[in-house]
């Protein structure tokens, strides 16, 4: 395996269209740790990248949809960050969950929510769909608030510190399921992941 091939893969997704989003800005700062780390890191922003409302009758006909899955199905770990909207996800990230589910299996999620109120539910939310398409999470997830945490788009050396967590533990543990899932969708073995081998 090459250099390039053995670095962990990264998708970031900013799950809002909010200018000016202190998700993003919490976002980029993870990125930018992550890639110091060693790992090859997609952001995707929707401002800069609409999607389309997914439509299962139109959306794998659209001509955006080959690229973004290639982009999704490459990624070893996946990080979600949107804001609590009424202790639910952001329509963004909703949108973007409903596009995906045999790309997410086998894989680490991390979850980042910007949220008043812990974001709890919303954790548990993007945990369930992770769940759901039989994929990893990491047993905690980054909450934060814009009163506190992160504020005029500087973020708190506390929130920082946990950020600083979350990138080596995505490291570690992203690298060991990346490892697991590409042996597993090989084997002739049982697993979960017998399913998705081709």
């Amino acid at each position: 395996m090459g250099e390039v091939e053995a670095r962990l893969r990264v998708l970031a997704v900013i799950g809002t269209l909010q200018r000016d989003s202190t998700s993003a800005v919490v976002m980029e700062h993870l990125a930018d740790k992550m890639q110091k780390a060693g790992c090859l890191v997609d952001i995707i922003d929707f401002k800069k990248e609409p999607l389309a409302l997914f439509d299962p009758d139109k959306t794998y006909q659209l001509p955006g949809y080959v690229g973004l899955q290639g982009r999704v199905d490459q990624a070893d770990v996946i990080i979600l960050a949107t804001p609590d909207y009424h202790g639910s996800i952001s329509g963004a990230m909703k949108n973007f969950l409903d596009h995906f589910w045999r790309e997410f299996a086998g894989k680490l999620f991390a979850t980042i929510v910007a949220s008043p109120e812990k974001g709890l539910t919303v954790t548990d939310q993007l945990r369930t769909v992770a769940r759901q398409c039989y994929a990893w999470s990491l047993p905690y997830g980054l909450a934060f608030s814009n009163e506190t945490d992160v504020t005029a788009g500087r973020i708190s050396e506390s929130f920082r510190a946990r950020l600083e967590m979350m990138t080596k533990d995505l490291c570690v543990y992203g690298k060991l399921l990346a490892q697991q899932r590409r042996a597993d969708l090989v084997t002739a073995e049982p697993g979960f992941m017998a399913r998705y081998r081709k």
